[in-house]
């Protein structure tokens, strides 16, 4: 009967701490995603600049280089650019797609995109991604932040509170 206690016990402590590794995990897959992103908004802007393709070809392009997360925002762009403009496509994708990890400003910072998207020359298209990208980079530091304060507190939060339970259970 001790040894089924005992086991209980330890089942407690390690779900408690898998727990806290779980939701320090989103602070690293929210820089990931970020960092994903901006690669793939460079690989946009130099696809732009370079090849003159249009936007749904580039973005399908994107979409089969790159992390499944990030690559869905510009396939579903790329679909819902056959029946919208691709101002509202961009707007819809990263709303509709991006539902794990970022924050509202991190997709408010992505929709800023989509005021020159596919409504000005070359130049003002590729300097609008250049000013999404730096806004990027301010996420992603932002992130990283909260990532380094984050990280340790969950995981260690999750160990003690599991400790604190088989402590009140013995």
């Amino acid at each position: 009967m001790q040894i089924l206690k005992y086991f209980m016990l330890f089942v407690i402590l390690v779900i408690c701490s898998l727990i806290g590794k779980y939701l320090s995990k989103k602070y690293v897959l929210r820089v990931h995603q970020l960092e994903e992103m901006k690669n793939a908004l460079n690989m946009f802007r130099s696809k732009i600049k370079f090849t003159y393709e249009p936007i749904p070809e580039i973005f399908e392009e994107i979409a089969n280089n790159t992390n499944r997360s990030v690559g869905q925002v510009f396939q579903l762009a790329k679909e819902k650019m056959k029946t919208k403009t691709a101002q509202i496509a961009w707007e819809e994708a990263t709303e509709e797609s991006l539902n794990n990890y970022l924050t509202k400003e991190d997709k408010q910072v992505l929709k800023t995109l989509s005021k020159l998207l596919g409504q000005t020359d070359i130049e003002g298209q590729t300097s609008q991604i250049e000013i999404t990208q730096k806004f990027l980079e301010t996420q992603i530091k932002e992130a990283q932040e909260q990532k380094e304060k984050n990280e340790k507190l969950y995981s260690k939060l999750g160990t003690t509170i599991g400790l604190a339970i088989v402590i009140i259970l013995c």
